[in-house]
């Protein structure tokens, strides 16, 4: 069987240039989108930030202060900060996904600004044909909603994810056939997605810093470092076995926990404190089961009980709480407006595999919501 070709396409700085678009701002310009900075006393969060930002070791997720720190809002000094306009970003995300969903035999979007298209059939096979259509679909976002897109090529969906960040912003890269060991030799441990920085510190102890000394060294050394099961997910990745999978419709097997303040909240840090409780106990479950997810999920409601939903689809299965811990946290960055008190927190993980000996123990907890 021909190898699957696969496009993983990532907006780039998707909300800075949203705004940028909408308020026609420079985007060489410092912007910051967040919750409200009172001149560094601030206690929200930043949901994102453009490139010129990020230059000043602003991320998302950061304290509104410590962004505000190291990058002062005019006059005090160059940066603009922004709320952030959700249904601005909705409508363009959509618009965005409608352009890519035309050109590919099987479409799923990821999250807001990401998406996965397999296009082995459209494309004849050919790797070439698949890296002019990336121009193309470059060409038509950038024509028709004024968005810039980076895409990765590659027979796995980790191989096309890790390589739309190779030539961020608005590039291409293209990991050929046979060309996936080259291609990992290049990158470190820290680039893979689902190894996160722990992960990839206990392997740097180890001497092992790239996935060309991860492939050198075995699985066996590996375990030693991440846990067999860890281990052998990291390896399969690195022989290109691991999934090459894209489907609109993802299983609805799934393991959640809510929970309902006994009074509204307006404290950021109690918000993500519960929301850091709610991983933790649904990835216990599931690690109990022995099964993985690959669908991460935020789900915030305030007074008024109007409520707000945030996912990602990652490109490998896992059971790891600290990813589930980073991701979670993005995801309710960009849907937290943090000037309005929150009444529920929820957290769930969808998409889940188990290997057959588990399946009956997979079964009994189909769409579950454990609810506090």
């Amino acid at each position: 069987m021909r190898e699957r070709i696969l496009i993983h396409c990532d907006l780039d700085a998707f909300y800075a240039s949203v705004e940028t678009i909408h308020h026609d701002l420079d985007p060489n310009v410092p912007l910051i989108i967040g919750s409200d900075p009172m001149n560094g006393k601030g206690r929200g969060i930043v949901s994102t930030c453009n490139y010129a930002a990020r230059e000043y070791g602003i991320r998302s997720a950061m304290p509104i202060s410590e962004a505000w720190r190291r990058c002062p809002g005019q006059p005090l000094g160059p940066a603009l900060y922004h709320r952030g306009a959700h249904r601005l970003y909705r409508r363009a995300s959509n618009q965005v996904m409608a352009i890519l969903s035309k050109h590919a035999d099987k479409f799923e979007q990821a999250s807001i600004d990401e998406a996965y298209l397999d296009v082995t059939d459209r494309c004849n096979g050919d790797w070439n044909e698949a890296e002019t259509l990336c121009r193309k679909l470059q060409q038509m976002i950038a024509e028709d909603i004024s968005l810039g897109a980076s895409f990765g090529i590659g027979p796995t969906r980790v191989a096309a994810k890790m390589a739309s960040e190779e030539r961020k912003p608005a590039g291409i890269f293209l990991v050929p056939p046979g060309g996936l060991q080259e291609f990992f030799s290049t990158q470190t441990c820290r680039n893979v997605p689902g190894i996160g920085p722990k992960a990839a510190q206990l392997l740097g102890e180890m001497g092992v810093m790239t996935l060309e000394d991860a492939y050198r060294e075995g699985p066996d050394y590996l375990a030693d470092a991440m846990g067999e099961r860890r281990a052998k997910s990291l390896w399969r990745i690195l022989e290109g076995d691991s999934s090459n999978d894209v489907s609109a419709l993802r299983s609805r097997k799934s393991i959640s926990k809510e929970n309902t303040f006994s009074k509204d909240v307006d404290d950021v840090e109690i918000v993500f404190s519960m929301l850091s409780d709610l991983i933790s106990r649904v990835t216990m479950k599931l690690k109990k089961l022995e099964i993985t997810a690959r669908n991460v999920e935020v789900k915030i409601r305030y007074r008024g009980f109007e409520t707000y939903s945030h996912a990602r689809s990652l490109p490998i299965s896992l059971d790891d709480e600290d990813t589930f811990q980073r991701i979670a946290a993005q995801l309710l960055a960009n849907v937290y407006d943090t000037s309005r008190p929150v009444r529920l927190i929820g957290f769930k993980l969808g998409d889940l595999e188990a290997p057959p000996n588990r399946q009956s123990s997979l079964d009994s907890f189909v769409d579950q919501e454990m609810s506090d």
